[in-house]
């Protein structure tokens, strides 16, 4: 099993109300519309990503998950890898439901989306609080 940690924060306008994707950033601000976010000034983007983490995540037969957890709520997302997954956005990291691809797509197949989290956690997102992202690949 590859394990990776990245740190990120909540933000006023994370509402989660995507139904097919939830999303990390780089970026520091979202707007309102920014349903899929639930996290941002994110310190580490997949360009940072090791070798062997990105090599791991892009089997067919890689089993994902992500944890995202604040110092009191946690929710955990699982999903699949997929050769095509380049693993190369410089702000931007998608766990998506659907299997389409692009150079922010993290895992194909997710088992929930942004609207799905525990929403105590949300809550917690929407005071600003610091998020803990886990990846783990199996």
């Amino acid at each position: 099993m590859i394990n990776y940690i990245l740190k990120a924060w909540g933000h006023p306008h994370v509402s989660s109300q995507h139904r097919t994707t939830l999303e990390i950033t780089w970026d520091k601000e979202i707007g309102k519309q920014a349903d899929c976010i639930v996290g941002v000034k994110a310190d580490r983007t997949m360009l940072d990503f090791p070798e062997e983490l990105k090599s791991a995540i892009s089997r067919d037969d890689a089993l994902i998950r992500v944890i995202l957890s604040t110092n009191n709520n946690w929710d955990e997302i699982k999903g699949q890898g997929h050769h095509k997954l380049s693993l190369d956005h410089p702000t931007d990291i998608v766990c998506r439901k659907s299997e389409f691809i692009c150079s922010r797509t993290l895992m194909i197949k997710a088992d929930k989306a942004a609207c799905d989290l525990n929403p105590d956690l949300i809550e917690d997102l929407k005071a600003k609080k610091e998020l803990k992202v886990e990846i783990r690949v199996d």
